[in-house]
């Protein structure tokens, strides 16, 4: 156990510490997020929980990865980690309208609204033109987009942080319960967000609030993709899942306006409530989840 430990420990500071550097080196620099630079950063930043896992499970231990979950054999939970995210993004929409000041914008006014202040004037205007002219609203047209980003170049960066996430710690803390592991791993991911949080990331209105806020998204979040991946028997459909929600976390927001982003999106309070709907639908058609070390329950862990 004690050397299990001294793995994990091992893998937390050497992801945090690669991920943060680059993070702080960049706004150190004089960077900005919410910038086409900062996508990169963000981008290099989600591969580094997987050159932490090389680290620790190739080279410092000299174990092979397949265990930690590479496996390509589909079943219909890939599905099912494609196709949850956006229609919890849509759930979404239906919660952050009964928010306080939020709601229903079907002309998009509050979506155009929030770039306000972070795109010029005439780069607004011409945004709004562009999409004027498609046949169909915008929200179905990125819906099919995101689907498609979901299962390609998102997924290939998903699987930049699930490798480590949802395979190296899903493996290494599966002698404790679903619900214990999912709770610790998802604390570990939300404060791993922290210096991108803090300069903007997710919660521009609210930098500080938004840490803890990140923090409990993450907690919430967690036992959905440790269920994919303990349900798929692979770390590729959580990665499918981690891109796909990257990709369609934008749906909950584009017909929605007022609110701020304590309260309305994916990551606000509104997608908390979905989160833990879906949560509850987890905790009480699988009942043996939280009986038994995961380890009892899953095929392939040793």
């Amino acid at each position: 156990m004690n050397e299990r430990i001294k793995k994990v420990g091992l893998f937390i500071g050497i992801t945090f510490a690669l991920s943060w550097f680059i993070a702080i080196l960049f706004f150190a620099l004089g960077g900005k997020w919410n910038t086409p630079i900062s996508a990169i950063i963000g981008a290099v930043i989600m591969i580094m929980p997987t050159i932490g896992t090389i680290i620790v499970q190739k080279l410092i231990y000299k174990e092979p990865l397949k265990p930690l979950g590479i496996s390509f054999k589909i079943n219909r939970w890939w599905l099912v980690a494609w196709l949850l995210p956006p229609l919890i993004a849509l759930a979404t929409i239906g919660v952050s309208v009964l928010m306080p000041g939020a709601s229903y914008s079907p002309d998009m006014a509050g979506y155009f609204e929030r770039y306000q202040g972070i795109v010029a004037p005439e780069q607004l205007q011409q945004m709004k033109e562009q999409m004027m002219i498609f046949p169909i609203h915008i929200l179905w047209i990125s819906l099919v987009g995101g689907l498609v980003a979901g299962l390609t170049i998102n997924a290939i960066f998903g699987f930049g942080e699930e490798l480590g996430w949802r395979g190296f710690l899903f493996k290494e803390l599966s002698y404790m319960s679903f619900w214990k592991l999912s709770a610790i791993i998802g604390f570990i991911w939300g404060v791993w967000h922290a210096p991108l949080i803090l300069q903007g990331h997710n919660y521009p209105q609210h930098p500080v609030a938004g840490v803890v806020m990140m923090i409990l998204w993450c907690i919430l979040l967690s036992p959905i993709f440790n269920y994919i991946r303990l349900k798929s028997k692979s770390v590729i459909a959580a990665a499918i899942m981690h891109g796909t929600l990257n990709a369609t976390a934008g749906l909950a927001l584009l017909v929605v306006r007022g609110g701020n982003d304590l309260t309305v999106g994916l990551t606000g309070i509104a997608g908390f409530i979905v989160l833990l709907i879906v949560n509850l639908c987890i905790f009480f058609f699988d009942r043996s989840l939280g009986k038994r070390p995961l380890k009892v329950i899953t095929e392939g862990i040793k």
